[in-house]
């Protein structure tokens, strides 16, 4: 199981902004739009108090109804214009943000796609799971709500201070008064919540990580009985991330608790001033009333920006680990794709090793003549998977080559390696959408004839025609679950129709227990007629049909030869046959029906 302790990597502020202005340089002109009808909002919005300033000085005259009609009227509309400037702008500002994260998306999944599997295995699966799912999902959620409400509510801030200062500098000065807290409390905020957040995603990847690799080797851990153990972990994980929302709830207290000292000291200053400029004849009472409706009108969008910039911090940090993906450099294929005839597997050399000191596979050459047939075997940890993982390009040889038909495997574009080669292992995933389109996945232009040609050929067609709306069917998750041999022999189907010239069996029947394990022999069988075949025996009797068995012991040849001879010669092969075929003889039969 994987420890996770090499997480992928996170990205700095400097880098964010870099990514996302490169990724916002086509979609400069809705930005521009979206700000000019933002400010309009804004202004607009500014109209309101003195108006209603100038509604306290006319009924302060004793004018009469008929003088307040006309402001009351412009009200009326300045309330329409707002709502539609303002309705208008967020939309303006989701569809900036949307497009931006889009991209950040098809970018993330496209570095994704070409990360190096042992990259991935050193960082853990829940690591790249929890940034598809738990930080894209925050992005997401920020994007079409708090990034537009945030941008608005900035402007409204900036302006209101600039409509202050219009009525008169005094009154901005003592609206100012209330700045000093509202800084500390910024800053104090924002110091705590980016590290606090990042430390609260990575808690939580840590503990979907650690949940994903016991849930994945449960049979390990029933088996040296480390229930306590894990269940301990689990807890501990739990524990971190319970203290950590605690952690923000009691930093969410203090933000607001201080939000409402700046307000009072705000507004106390205002009143004073007011009173004073009024009673020396400097302003009059419905321009003192205005300015003290700006600074209560200040209270909402104060709020909303540090209450948005909360959910933007938190949106933050996942987008660091979103655009520390999105920024990795993608691996350079090579400008002309390789040709290669034949289907020759030769190796050479072959060095590999997940821990430094402790290589799984040394100096392994093995040569697989085109069509041959060639079964790995051995004991647990002998390199059995590792040797079948880089021969089918999933891993990366600490040291050696690999040559598929003359063509060394390294130096094959991506369409050269999907014509040399497919790996097919014990665990398989059905992609959730119709049967059809899960089979198009290798062949993106097959009729549904060449799809049910290639289920027949792995005796799949009976069930698929079965299915409630045959290749129509919608499987995978939310959709019609297919069983174990139903869902390895679809994988078989989709190596049929990409038909590389070399097949890798990785296990590939280990999972269907005795009673499907004959099917799907036989649906291996025939997806590796026509190919050269390098099988991980995970049933000795798939060793025994093979053309040659490679017996390998602590990542070393040991022997290699037809099944027959090496029964014979009494070796290694000949004691794993005999332990194999006395676990078989010593199976009670089955019981005989009734």
């Amino acid at each position: 199981m994987s420890s996770g302790t090499d997480l992928l990597p996170t990205a700095s502020g400097t880098r964010i902004r870099a990514v996302l202005a490169e990724l916002a340089r086509p979609h400069r002109p809705i930005a521009v739009v979206t700000l000019v009808v933002l400010v309009a909002g804004a202004a607009v919005s500014l109209l309101v108090a003195p108006l209603l300033g100038e509604i306290v000085d006319r009924v302060a005259e004793a004018q009469g109804a008929d003088a307040v009609l006309s402001p009351v009227l412009a009200l009326a509309g300045i309330a329409v214009a707002q709502g539609l400037l303002a309705a208008l702008g967020v939309a303006l500002a989701a569809r900036f943000c949307e497009t931006l994260l889009a991209g950040l998306r098809e970018r993330f999944v496209d570095r994704a796609l070409h990360l190096p599997q042992a990259r991935i295995e050193s960082a853990g699966a829940g690591d790249l799971t929890s940034r598809v799912t738990d930080d894209v999902s925050v992005v997401s959620e920020a994007v079409r709500e708090a990034v537009p409400e945030l941008a608005r509510s900035a402007l409204m801030v900036a302006l209101t201070l600039v409509g202050l200062a219009v009525l008169d500098w005094r009154f901005l000065l003592a609206a100012l008064l209330a700045a000093p807290v509202q800084v500390w409390t910024a800053k104090a905020f924002l110091g705590r919540s980016t590290p606090l957040y990042t430390a609260q995603r990575i808690a939580g990847g840590a503990q979907q990580q650690h949940l994903l690799d016991t849930s994945a080797g449960l049979p390990t851990v029933r088996a040296f009985r480390l229930h306590e153990r894990h269940a301990s972990a689990i807890a501990e994980r739990a524990a971190e991330v319970a203290r950590l929302a605690v952690a923000v709830v009691r930093m969410h207290t203090q933000l607001f608790a201080r939000l409402n000292l700046a307000e009072f000291i705000g507004l106390a200053a205002v009143l004073v001033t007011g009173f004073w400029l009024v009673g020396a004849g400097a302003t009059t009472i419905g321009t003192a009333s205005a300015a003290a409706l700006y600074f209560v009108n200040l209270f909402t969008p104060i709020n909303v920006v540090l209450f948005q910039l909360d959910a933007a911090q938190t949106a933050l940090a996942g987008l660091r680990r979103l655009v520390g993906v999105a920024d990795l450099d993608r691996p350079q294929e090579p400008a002309t794709p390789a040709t290669a005839d034949g289907a020759r597997v030769r190796v050479r050399g072959l060095t590999h090793h997940y821990v430094d000191g402790h290589p799984v596979l040394s100096e392994v050459d093995l040569d697989v003549a085109p069509g041959e047939r060639v079964a790995l075997v051995g004991a647990s940890g002998a390199g059995k998977s590792t040797l079948a993982g880089i021969v089918a390009g999933v891993h990366a040889p600490a040291a050696g080559t690999v040559e598929i038909g003359g063509a060394r495997l390294d130096e094959l574009d991506s369409e050269g390696r999907r014509d040399a080669v497919a790996l097919v292992t014990q665990e398989v995933h059905v992609f959730a959408g119709s049967l059809g389109a899960d089979l198009r996945l290798a062949r993106p232009d097959a009729s549904d004839d060449d799809l049910l040609a290639a289920l027949d050929r792995v005796g799949a067609g009976s069930w698929a025609r079965a299915l409630p709306d045959g290749l129509d069917t919608v499987v995978g998750d939310g959709g019609h679950r297919l069983p174990v041999v139903a869902a390895q022999q679809l994988a078989l189907a989709r190596v049929v129709l990409t038909d590389p010239r070399v097949l890798v069996l990785d296990e590939a029947t280990a999972e269907a227990g005795s009673a499907g394990a004959r099917a799907l022999e036989e649906s291996a069988e025939a997806a590796l007629a026509g190919r050269t075949g390098l099988v991980v025996a995970h049933r000795l009797t798939q060793a025994a049909t093979a053309d040659r068995v490679v017996v390998l012991d602590d990542g070393l040849v040991v022997e290699q030869g037809p099944h027959d001879e090496l029964v014979a010669a009494g070796g290694r092969y000949a004691l794993l046959w005999a332990a194999w075929t006395g676990a078989r003889s010593a199976q009670p039969s089955p019981s005989p029906q009734s």
